[in-house]
């Protein structure tokens, strides 16, 4: 899972007057919560645009003052009309605990269903998955090399060690079909006459 630093400072007062204060200097209100206690802190806007809007799902790394601390973004609010970012929720992982995180689906290989016509398509971008950090990949692997017209990949069919899948094991991934107004090479053409 790929890491990313974060820099914050803890927030003196917690409410709304003093949200409204940090959103006015740039700044977004935190918590980080999951360990022995929650913690309030702040941190620049700037610092979100390499986190959230990517497809990536990130292990984060946060300073605070003196102490550092393992956390994963849980969610994110915003404002309803400026679409600014008002609001961040952060979680603590610990190394033997079990931590539940999106992973965005990959596609790799040639399918050769798509070579002889058929279209491909990912229903999934992303699948919830929970097992202990250092188990969890950078994003979830699906080799297409032996997709053929009519094939897909079901949740049930993945399997990472350590790594369970909680999305419901009859969705589908991804399948191959085949493209409107396309006849299979296969196929023999049906003589009318």
């Amino acid at each position: 899972m790929k890491t990313v630093s974060l820099s914050g400072s803890l927030r003196e007062n917690v409410g709304k007057k003093d949200a409204k204060m940090q959103r006015y200097a740039a700044k977004v209100p935190c918590v980080l919560y999951g360990g022995k206690e929650q913690i309030h802190f702040s941190t620049d806007a700037v610092n979100f645009k390499t986190i959230i809007f990517t497809p990536e799902t990130f292990l984060i790394k946060i300073t605070i003052g003196d102490k550092s601390y393992d956390a994963i973004l849980k969610d994110v609010q915003y404002h309803p009309v400026e679409d600014n970012l008002l609001h961040a929720d952060f979680y603590q992982v610990d190394s033997d605990k079990p931590v539940i995180v999106s992973l965005p689906v990959k596609a790799i290989g040639t399918s050769p269903g798509v070579i002889r016509g058929g279209k491909m398509k990912i229903k999934l971008t992303r699948l919830k998955v929970k097992g202990l950090i250092a188990a969890i990949p950078e994003y979830i692997e699906i080799n297409i090399s032996k997709l053929n017209v009519g094939q897909g990949f079901k949740v049930k069919d993945m399997s990472i060690p350590g790594i369970t899948f909680l999305d419901p094991a009859s969705n589908v991934i991804l399948d191959v079909k085949v493209a409107r107004g396309i006849t299979l090479a296969d196929e023999e053409p049906v003589d009318e006459a």
